[in-house]
């Protein structure tokens, strides 16, 4: 008898199905260099790196969106990602609605910034950019959030303007006040520039004028108004801004656009250093940004500068169904909102109603399968979508960033690995 009449026709499985005869084998994930997130599907290491992905061609952006219910374990996987990552030499920035980010504060030996009207801490977002142009587009986007309507010609022209004036009269730190002041009583060369009289000016552009003297004297009055407050540690490698004082006032889309736009400035400056370090921007209700004309497109172009500064932008939903909400649907806020999406390479997704699988598998593109998996996830899992691979992801944690990461006071750790956040 022959070998080959002995041989046993093959068998075909997957890795999954293989591990078990084979206990060694495993699929490859993502590979072994970045941060450990947990064990995927098959049983092997997960470990996520956006920019190493980036640069290996897995990924065309760093940016990410997670989305989750209460309770699935997103914000337990965005603080232990931030910890991690702060272990391997990242830095962070945080705008905190919530006031849920105090303990990863402590751990990581930083005090979290808090903004509150008329308190002690201002951020001036135009110092912190030098350049003309740049404040000049934080400070049409503003206005235009605090009106509520787009700027006239003479009203846009009327802020370059006065942005000129005040940086020609030798104020080296431009305020909101400043440019106020200057729109209410223009200088001749103001005027001279748009063909028109001072008075004439004046009256043009009192809207406007009025709308960031608001901003100086109302709801946010003390937090933005003025140069920004001494001895601050705006180096530090983890950095929260504490908006939870104004979360449920309507200005908070303008100060989160503010705050933004202060971060977006120190990216620049990191930006000249040479070894520059890589950021992770934690973006959680962006989509109070996104709902205002005028802010949600300055938000998407600084979300579209994410390569070019070498940032990571990670935007937490509950459902996207809020970035929808932003606008009604074909207005230029939902196309933003979906812009947003188209924008980030990784999308992670925790559990999801029924009632949300048709619009997330719509605009993440999710095939059936994944469609049908996102309403059926555990607590702790998520489906991972980077570039175009999908895995199936059980987030661990260690005891202490379980204690770290809780934000439900009333549960009690009783698996140091697997807990919902």
């Amino acid at each position: 008898m022959s070998l080959r009449s002995t041989e046993r026709p093959g068998h075909r499985c997957t890795t999954r199905h293989a591990q078990a005869i084979y206990p060694f084998m495993a699929a490859g994930g993502l590979g072994g260099r970045g941060v450990f997130i947990g064990r995927d599907s098959s049983g092997g290491a997960f470990c996520f790196d956006p920019w190493v992905l980036y640069g290996d061609g897995a990924l065309d952006d760093p940016n990410a969106i997670v989305l989750g219910k209460l309770g699935q374990g997103k914000s337990a996987l965005v603080k232990t990602l931030l910890w991690r990552m702060l272990l391997f030499g990242r830095r962070a920035f945080v705008l905190d609605v919530k006031r849920e980010y105090g303990p990863l504060c402590a751990a990581a030996g930083v005090k979290p910034i808090s903004l509150v009207p008329g308190g002690e801490i201002r951020l001036n977002p135009l110092a912190s950019r030098p350049e003309e142009h740049a404040q000049l587009e934080l400070l049409r986007a503003v206005t235009v959030t605090a009106l509520g309507q787009r700027l006239s010609q003479i009203e846009a022209a009327a802020l370059r303007e006065a942005l000129r004036s005040v940086r020609l009269a030798g104020i080296s730190e431009p305020t909101l006040r400043d440019i106020a002041a200057v729109m209410f009583d223009p200088l001749a060369e103001m005027a001279q520039r748009l063909s028109t009289t001072p008075e004439t000016l004046s009256r043009d552009c009192r809207r406007a004028a009025l709308a960031l003297q608001d901003l100086c004297e109302g709801p946010l009055r003390g937090m933005f108004d003025g140069p920004t407050s001494p001895g601050l540690d705006l180096d530090a490698k983890l950095l929260v801004l504490d908006l939870h004082a104004v979360r449920d006032s309507p200005a908070v889309g303008i100060l989160m656009a503010c705050a933004t736009a202060w971060m977006t400035a120190l990216l620049a400056r990191m930006a000249e250093r040479p070894g520059r370090e890589r950021l992770i921007n934690v973006a959680d209700e962006s989509w109070k940004i996104v709902q205002h004309t005028g802010l949600g497109e300055w938000f998407q172009s600084n979300f579209k500068l994410a390569r070019q500064f070498g940032v990571m932008n990670l935007v937490v939903l509950h459902k996207l169904a809020d970035l929808q909400a932003a606008g009604d649907a074909g207005s230029r806020a939902a196309r933003i909102a979906e812009g947003l999406v188209a924008d980030a390479s990784t999308r992670i997704v925790y559990h999801q109603d029924e009632s949300q699988v048709p619009l997330t598998r719509s605009l993440l593109g999710l095939s059936e399968s994944e469609a049908q998996l996102i309403s059926m996830l555990s607590a702790g899992q998520a489906l991972w979508r980077v570039g175009s691979r999908s895995f199936v992801v059980q987030h661990y944690r260690s005891q202490f960033e379980a204690g770290m990461t809780n934000t439900d006071t009333g549960m009690r750790v009783s698996d140091a690995r697997m807990e919902r956040g």
